[in-house]
């Protein structure tokens, strides 16, 4: 399986339980891997032998996406954010897999950066 990776997108978030963070926005660090759709039985994805940006998922879209889900939502837990991520990218962008890291940064003392990273779908080694 061919795989993208975004990594550092750095944006502020309205994430956590406690009511300063239902209203201050947080730096938040998001790192992404997600599987390309193949064909069947192929050991890459379309895009290597097309060459075509209608043979894989689009980066600045997929940033875009996040950014426009995070632009006016609260978010209690990491982990919901996590997972809404990567049921877009699997619901939108047609991903077979996903691996999607968020972290808050320096959200507590002594801490650079904490968070959670989940993986949804089916990764398919070649």
């Amino acid at each position: 399986m061919d795989i993208i990776f975004i990594s550092e997108l750095r944006l502020s978030v309205k994430l956590g339980i406690y009511a300063w963070e239902k209203i201050a926005p947080q730096n938040a660090q998001f790192d992404l891997e997600i599987g390309l759709p193949g064909q069947p039985g192929a050991q890459h994805g379309r895009a290597a032998q097309t060459n075509s940006i209608d043979d894989t998922i689009d980066y600045a879209k997929v940033v875009a996406r996040i950014e426009m889900l995070t632009r006016d939502t609260h978010f209690p837990l990491v982990e919901k954010l996590a997972e809404d991520i990567a049921q877009i990218i699997i619901g939108e962008f047609k991903a077979p897999w996903v691996k999607v890291s968020v972290a808050k940064l320096a959200a507590l003392k002594n801490v650079k950066r904490l968070g959670v990273t989940i993986e949804r779908g089916l990764r398919l080694e070649a």
